[in-house]
């Protein structure tokens, strides 16, 4: 039975005995609580409609007598318009009550009686004896159920669990009532209560003041038909959201009633506390492992690549993100890395990026964002963001973000975790990028930014091995060490870099393009066709005086391979050079295909 049903009944029996006594049609009792007078009686429409009328409204017009006609006001609720007094009955202690009655001829005879007074403070004694009697009775009814409900949290740490014996409890004692529960974000997620996320933008100024001062408000909430109060869900370390009750209009709340739903709150919160620090450690447990096994496998001279690639599925597995992306800083400009999701290529991908940068230009600081939508002036995809610079001596080399399409997705404990994964992997990120950065500096000549001569012996030779064909051009500038006397070293590096563009552009990704020494650069395409090849260098040496300044020309040599008869790999170059030289000595300005003959011609 909930606490209504209890007071309704036994004020029932005494109205019952008084309207049978005195020929009433109709009796009832306003019972004082607090500074309002209220009805015990839930099922008319009176104690839904006005709950609560204060006591000083009423009390004015007892001050010459007990008993008085009803007032206009009163007259005006449906369920009062066909009474005609009211009588203040004052127990021990002052305590107050009225008795609202129709008047009969049996009343108007007991009012002139002698036993009138006698009476009234025999039946206020009465009424003041069986309001403490209930209240008693409830007392004892919470408190079986609270520590009903204690032994059960102190059984279980199923947060689920909790969380469903809270509303059931307060819906048994307040079936009438809406309950809602509104969480703090850094509670977890994987719950199938519903419940709310507490939100400072959004949630009602006496929700926000229980949560922050930890105590019980109230509020007679007009906008929304309602009487909010709101008890603090409060551990011994934090104050976890607020347990919110929804009454009917003007409804005031009692003492007992907020002390039960304050003590609910408080067990309720502490079980919450001792739910989330069990489960806290042993996801400090298992997020110490990852850290662990990702610093492990970041520090074993893994490729950039697999780095990414690895903390990628790290990221995946334990934040369960919609998209995520690395970005590094190359001279305040954003690289979007392979392990990238698509979306990131998209226009709207590039936005979240641009919000980052913009960000990390200013702050060292990682982002949090629980609804993104409240930040920017037009809807969005994806509503919570977590992004987490990679830091290494005071500087950004890069940033991870991971979005998620519902607002509130990511808890502060995973927010927590990622910066502790990308901050672990920070160092071997940044070292691996320094040892890229090494070994393309070893890889590629530093003036004409073509590869170097180790790296192409390397490319060659695992061609050979490998590929079905291949051409190899072996390049020498004419007459280059005059351009040197003429214009000076430096106009001569001019045209070796003139050169090396136009490799760029007509190689492409098709072959590599190196410098193999001095004023010689060379050309080497695995998987040609021979006319292809011939066509490429005929190109090359056409071009190179359209695009030089000084002008200057090139001799080449070309060797063209078939798997039917591989080359050895110190051969291809012997067999280049000896083109070379014969495109030296008939003339210069040209290009020279090795075959056997020009082996005699030397």
């Amino acid at each position: 039975m909930d606490e209504l049903s209890i007071n309704h009944s036994h004020f029932e029996l005494i109205q019952n005995c008084i309207n049978n006594y005195f020929d009433l049609d109709y009796s009832y009792f306003l019972l004082s609580e607090e500074d309002n007078f209220i009805s015990p009686n839930y099922q008319v429409a009176f104690g839904l409609q006005f709950n609560a009328i204060p006591c000083l409204l009423l009390e004015k017009y007892f001050e010459q007598q007990n008993i008085v006609e009803i007032p206009f006001f009163l007259k005006e609720i449906e369920e009062l318009n066909n009474l005609t007094h009211m009588v203040l009955l004052e127990g021990q202690n002052q305590y107050k009550s009225l008795l609202l009655i129709k008047e009969s001829l049996r009343w108007k005879e007991f009012v002139h009686s002698e036993y009138f007074s006698t009476t009234l403070d025999f039946l206020a004694n009465i009424v003041q004896m069986v309001k403490k009697s209930n209240e008693t009775h409830l007392n004892e009814n919470h408190y079986r159920k609270l520590y009903n409900m204690t032994d059960l949290f102190h059984s279980t740490m199923d947060i689920n669990v909790i969380l469903k014996n809270v509303l059931h409890t307060i819906q048994e004692n307040f079936p009438t009532f809406h309950v809602e529960l509104i969480l703090s974000n850094d509670q977890d997620r994987q719950t199938t209560i519903p419940i709310k996320q507490f939100d400072y933008l959004s949630e009602r100024p006496s929700a926000i003041d229980a949560f922050v001062s930890g105590n019980i408000t109230t509020e007679q909430a007009i906008d929304l038909n309602c009487s909010l109060l709101n008890a603090p869900i409060k551990g011994q370390q934090a104050i976890y959201g607020i347990l919110q009750v929804s009454a009917p209009t003007s409804y005031v709340f009692t003492h007992m009633q907020k002390e039960f739903i304050r003590m609910l709150a408080y067990a309720f919160g502490n079980a919450l506390e001792n739910a989330k620090l069990y489960h806290q450690s042993h996801r400090l447990v298992s997020d110490l492992q990852l850290i662990n096994e990702t610093s492990h496998r970041l520090n074993m001279n893994l490729n950039m690549n697999e780095m990414l690639k690895f903390l990628q599925k790290q990221l995946l597995k334990s934040f369960q993100p919609m998209e995520l992306c690395f970005v590094f800083l190359e001279n305040d400009v954003c690289k979007l890395t392979d392990p990238s999701t698509d979306f990131f290529k998209t226009p709207q991908g590039l936005e979240y990026i641009e919000y980052a940068f913009n960000h990390f230009k200013k702050s060292h600081d990682s982002m949090f964002i629980a609804d993104f939508n409240r930040l920017v002036s037009k809807e969005v995809p994806f509503k919570s963001i977590m992004a987490i610079p990679m830091i290494v001596e005071q500087r950004i080399y890069g940033f991870s973000i991971v979005l998620h399409r519902d607002a509130y997705f990511f808890s502060f404990d995973s927010y927590k975790l990622m910066q502790s994964l990308i901050h672990h992997s920070s160092l071997a990120i940044a070292n691996s990028m320094l040892r890229s950065q090494l070994q393309m500096m070893v890889d590629h000549d530093h003036l004409t930014k073509l590869y170097a001569r180790s790296y192409l012996d390397h490319f060659v030779e695992k061609s050979l091995q490998n590929d079905d064909s291949g051409m190899f051009l072996l390049i020498d500038i004419d007459n280059f060490k005059r351009i040197n006397d003429t214009y000076g070293h430096q106009v001569g590096d001019e045209v070796l870099i003139q050169i090396a563009q136009l490799l760029h552009n007509v190689i492409g990704t098709r072959g590599i393009c190196a410098r193999w020494g001095g004023e010689e650069l060379s050309v080497y395409v695995p998987n040609i066709l021979d006319d292809e090849s011939f066509k490429l260098a005929k190109k090359v040496v056409e071009s190179i005086p359209k695009v030089t300044n000084p002008t200057v020309t090139v001799s080449a040599g070309l060797i063209v391979w078939h798997k039917e008869n591989r080359p050895e790999f110190k051969t291809i170059f012997l067999q280049a050079d000896t083109a070379l030289y014969y495109s030296k000595n008939n003339g210069k300005n040209q290009f020279c295909i090795y075959d056997e003959s020009l082996e005699v011609t030397q």
